[in-house]
């Protein structure tokens, strides 16, 4: 149930699939009604809210700010709804966590356990990559995401940043174990697991071996976990995480050894947490967050990893 005035639903499902017929077949609705919505609308504020092109419509400046506005606005009121559905209040309702697959092994569900022991709230986990996590947040698809980032992020309330180290994960008899740390150069000499292109370890893997003039040639190309740390057990080769959590912990769940990968590049990649800028979080929502926030910081000595 939406409780957005007709005019701003219209707007919002234009913004979302980038023309008029799209958003008529999405809400069932006759696209001239759209249209004179919109129209309405701009015609209100002064202002036009999208560029028309052949091929569809791309919100303005001024599109981009109220889209903002109607995305918080509608984010709130399904949490109202959700109240008084259940009229129960503030402290028990469904929150959404979108999040990468390396939090949700262990993070996320270690924050909804702790969490869950004082307040009564159902959650919903979605994994999904980085991209797309960011962007339910920005949607209102989800309350809180965490992932790892490179950059500014247009749109959402950044709760915590933190540059997490990167690790090689290797077999327990790779000759590798007894090292502190390799460079990038000494990796390449071996046979190695990375995720696709556009991910941001992979990015900046790529980035790093073209300043050291390195080429690698990955066995493996894989985004999952489960896959990379069999093939590092097995002894196909080395793959790379991001780190949080606790090494012994991990080691000993996981039967690798893990290995500090020094390079500075890879200290661009951020693990954050996000909420929707200028959002009112409930009650359950802004505490789950603090929470979340607190088990993603920054890891001390014995990091383990995590992707």
């Amino acid at each position: 149930m939406r409780l957005l005035p007709i005019a701003l639903t219209y707007f919002l499902e234009v913004a979302r699939t980038g023309s008029v017929s799209e958003a008529s077949t999405e809400l069932t609705v006759a696209p001239s009604a759209i249209s004179r919505q919109i129209a309405k609308l701009e015609a209100g504020i002064g202002v036009p809210l999208f560029v028309r092109h052949p091929r569809g419509m791309v919100p303005t400046e001024a599109g981009n700010r109220l889209l903002d506005h109607v995305r918080r606005s509608e984010a709130e009121s399904a949490v109202l709804v959700d109240e008084l559905r259940t009229g129960r209040g503030l402290h028990a309702r469904t929150l959404t966590v979108a999040c990468s697959e390396g939090f949700a092994r262990r993070v996320v569900p270690q924050a909804i356990a702790a969490f869950r022991r004082d307040h009564d709230v159902t959650f919903h986990i979605d994994v999904v990559n980085r991209e797309e996590a960011t962007r339910r947040v920005l949607d209102g698809a989800a309350d809180v995401a965490v992932t790892f980032a490179t950059g500014p992020q247009h749109g959402v309330r950044v709760e915590s940043a933190v540059v997490v180290p990167v690790y090689a994960i290797v077999p327990l008899a790779h000759p590798l174990t007894s090292r502190d740390s390799v460079g990038l150069a000494e990796l390449c000499e071996h046979p190695l697991a990375l995720p696709t292109q556009g991910q941001s370890l992979r990015d900046l893997f790529d980035i790093a071996a073209r300043i050291e003039n390195l080429t690698a040639h990955p066995v493996l190309v894989c985004d999952e976990l489960s896959p990379k740390y069999e093939f590092v057990r097995c002894g196909g080769g080395i793959a790379l995480v991001g780190g949080l959590g606790d090494v012994d912990e991990d080691a000993a769940a996981e039967g690798v050894a893990y290995v500090l990968l020094d390079n500075a590049v890879f200290r661009k990649r951020e693990a954050q947490v996000q909420t929707m800028a200028g959002r009112t979080l409930s009650l359950a929502a802004s505490r789950f967050t603090a929470l979340l926030t607190s088990l993603v910081r920054a890891p001390v000595s014995g990091s383990a990893p995590r992707d």
